[in-house]
């Protein structure tokens, strides 16, 4: 039963879900052992424990081919307490019958793995392929879209590579390693979950679940020996240009932009070498009108011959500073659109980091979008490319925070070299998305050291994009001295709770932003994780927690028109764990507020916002 002060409305709404949610595992947990009974499953739960192959989509949107294999699914699996250190190993474990199942891409705390044990942090997973006939005389591309933290690849028991690193996605050439007939893949990955490396929440000062291991999709693609291995792509509309960079060894590269399947743009390249694409009269992308240019590219030998072709996408906007009205603010395309937006930290009650299908994955854009925001804060994690194709397409703006290590001041060497090397994987992973519109190095002074340094360092590798270099530098834990403002990048950035008043001014050169507020909570019974639940502050019903919200973004408009505001970040989308201050539960079965009414006074400011430009 819901307290008391609960709407009715609420209350019939949960009682159903709840209802549904046991009628829905009642049956499942027949069918699987007890620790895999989910403690708060979502509507996507069981199609995920249930499907053969988890994430069948194809995982790369900007750099697609049509011949893919993907590796989702059961694996053998050894983990636990006494698993043989996994920390790059020179030979890979025998498993025999001692071997546990587990289903990839779920890191192995997750319910939806099959396994669900308190941080991992020796993993070995083995699986079995098959090339298909049709792939004979390619070379074969293995990809891992994220293994945290250390991964060593063994393809018939022979080494094959290693990657360090729990973000970014990573490649190996495994040809040399095949045979016919049936191939044996193992991955050994350590995680020490220490916090000497990027962890963000996942690490020891951390608040949520720990995650280990193989979390995003593990698939394999043929190529010919001379093939596309990126592509880095930057619209420029001072010029009405596309540029292209294309890292494919010595080659000639075709690229033609299409409009609704016309070609609408053509120019021939040199891979290595940054060519420009021609775009007259660009449409642009915004979140209004989120429009995006199909790209393909062909790749060419000295003799013209067709090695390689692959299909992308772009979207033609631009994102700067300026001043409106003698105030410093974000511009979009040459407008100021004050950005509203959710912190959203992509936890799930049944995957933890992985979210359990694609449609769920999508449905967080989705909803963000039908409530009016118009920024998406990824905070302290990454998601897969599939992520920000959603908010690509749907017309979301994002942030991009850097995940934080937590022991900056111990090995510095070490610890700080790994942060930065980290930093410009992710940076380089994700660099195609025309949604992404900042990068944020790092949060409440988090792990923070040489914050200037890398602010300036950010900017420079990536000026095509803003960089907010320490946002909520107010706050601070209490264990280690703040580095506070760094006094340079593109935002002065504070964090209030609740707030919104007291948020940062911008300055001569400096747009404010308020990069956390709000985190209001309402308990719903039946809908939140079995510890004990918190907040910034509360409300009794799903009526006056809208009221509280609807009131602190007309104080956002107020600070918008009068002291300079250009963002305002509230915390958050969903309940996380023991937090109860998202708009919906943790299990997104129930929306916390009044949507139509969010959307209402959302719209009211940004275009409040629009206005200002005039």
């Amino acid at each position: 039963m819901l307290p008391h002060s609960i709407s009715q409305m609420t209350m019939k709404i949960a009682t159903k879900l709840t209802a549904y949610s046991l009628l829905l595992f009642c049956s499942l947990s027949a069918q699987v052992s007890s620790a895999q009974v989910p403690k708060l499953p979502t509507r996507w739960t069981k199609a995920a424990m249930e499907t053969p192959i988890p994430f069948p989509e194809y995982p790369r949107p900007q750099l697609e081919r049509k011949d893919w294999l993907c590796l989702n699914g059961k694996w053998d699996y050894i983990g636990g307490k006494t698993a043989a250190n996994a920390l790059n190993p020179a030979k890979p474990i025998g498993f025999g019958a001692k071997a546990e199942k587990i289903l990839v891409p779920y890191c192995p705390e997750a319910v939806l793995s099959g396994i669900e044990r308190k941080q991992e942090i020796n993993m070995w997973y083995k699986r079995s392929f098959e090339i298909p006939p049709t792939w004979k005389d390619k070379q074969v591309l293995l990809h891992f879209d994220a293994v945290d933290h250390d991964a060593t690849i063994f393809v018939n028991g022979e080494k094959a590579g290693s990657h360090a690193g729990g973000y970014d996605a990573f490649s190996l050439d495994i040809t040399s390693f095949l045979k016919q007939g049936n191939n044996t893949l193992i991955v050994a990955a350590h995680d020490p979950n220490d916090g000497r490396t990027p962890s963000g929440k996942n690490g020891p000062r951390g608040d949520y679940t720990f995650t280990s291991g193989i979390w995003q999709t593990v698939w394999m693609e043929p190529v010919s020996k001379n093939y596309i291995k990126n592509i880095r792509i930057t619209p420029d509309l001072a010029n009405s240009r596309l540029k292209l960079l294309v890292d494919a060894g010595t080659a000639e590269v075709f690229a033609a932009a299409l409009d609704e399947k016309k070609v609408v743009a053509e120019v021939t390249g040199e891979s290595g070498t940054a060519f420009y694409l021609p775009i007259e009269n660009p449409k642009l992308w915004s979140p209004e009108h989120p429009f995006l240019y199909d790209l393909k590219l062909t790749l060419k030998d000295k003799n013209g011959h067709v090695t390689d072709q692959v299909s992308s996408y772009f979207g033609m906007r631009e994102v700067k500073l300026g001043k409106v009205d003698g105030v410093v603010r974000p511009l979009l395309n040459g407008k100021f659109v004050m950005q509203v937006g959710l912190l959203d930290q992509g936890y799930w009650p049944d995957g933890i980091l992985t979210a359990p299908t694609e449609e769920a994955l999508k449905y967080d854009v989705e909803f963000t979008k039908k409530a009016g925001f118009n920024l998406i804060r990824k905070h302290m994690k990454t998601e897969p490319k599939r992520f920000y194709y959603w908010a690509d397409k749907l017309g979301v703006m994002v942030w991009q925070d850097m995940p934080a290590i937590w022991y900056q001041h111990e090995d510095t060497v070490k610890n700080r070299t790994t942060y930065r090397k980290e930093l410009k994987a992710i940076i380089d992973d994700q660099y195609n998305a025309p949604s992404i519109i900042a990068w944020v190095p790092f949060n409440e002074n988090w792990g923070a050291f040489d914050v200037r340094e890398i602010t300036d360092w950010v900017k420079k590798y990536d000026p095509s994009r803003l960089v907010n270099g320490n946002s909520g530098f107010n706050n601070n834990p209490g264990y280690q001295k703040a580095a506070g403002d760094p006094g340079n990048g593109d935002f002065v950035d504070t964090h209030i709770y609740i707030g919104p008043n007291d948020a940062s001014q911008p300055d001569d050169k400096r747009a404010a932003s308020l990069g956390e507020f709000g985190g209001v909570g309402l308990f719903v019974r039946g809908h939140m994780w079995p510890v004990e639940n918190n907040a910034y502050g509360y409300e009794p019903t799903k009526s006056a927690l809208t009221d509280r919200y609807v009131l602190l973004m007309d104080q956002v408009e107020q600070l918008m028109k009068y002291k300079g505001l250009s963002v305002a970040v509230y915390t958050q989308t969903t309940d996380v764990e023991h937090e109860v201050n998202g708009l919906l539960t943790y299990d997104r079965a129930v929306e916390k507020m009044d949507v139509e009414r969010v959307r209402e006074v959302n719209k009211a400011v940004i275009e409040a916002g629009i206005k200002l430009n005039r």
